[in-house]
């Protein structure tokens, strides 16, 4: 009897944005996102969430051809679809074997480097870095103080 199962590959790249952390896993299929067991459009309910999910898989043209599923912790909504942005378009550049410089052809172009470029001018590899300000001691927050009187 033939064994009919094949392994399937994947491919891995973690997103980080505030507090939050996505773990995404890319792999050959129809184009179904599954973000913590839920469809997309289920779990980013606003437009431009599902946007900066999906922004990756459309500047690539690989919208129908990944399956991606993703582990998204912390943070908020916003937060959270910034990190599941980081982690598709590194799981991306994994995919492709781009972590290393791409050959050049016989023109003296890049072959593979196009998308990695792609990526990076379009910020989807560069983490956010913007985090919350801690509350400072004698103050109502980070900025924010009481009245000051002089007399």
């Amino acid at each position: 009897m033939a064994d009919t199962k094949t392994k399937k590959t994947y491919y891995l790249g973690t997103g980080r944005r505030k507090t939050s952390v996505a773990r995404v896993r890319l792999s050959e299929g129809n184009g179904q996102i599954v973000i913590n067991g839920r469809p997309v459009d289920v779990y980013f309910t606003e437009a431009k969430d599902q946007n900066a999910v999906t922004g990756p898989l459309e500047l690539t043209e690989m919208r129908a051809r990944l399956d991606v599923s993703v582990k998204v912790r912390g943070g908020g909504i916003t937060g959270q679809a910034g990190a599941v942005c980081q982690g598709l378009a590194r799981a991306l550049k994994q995919m492709f074997g781009l972590d290393t410089a791409p050959a050049a052809d016989a023109d003296g172009q890049a072959e593979t480097g196009g998308m990695a470029k792609k990526l990076r001018d379009s910020h989807y590899l560069t983490r956010d870095s913007r985090m919350k300000e801690r509350k400072k001691y004698g103050r109502k927050g980070a900025r924010k103080s009481f009245q000051f009187s002089k007399r």
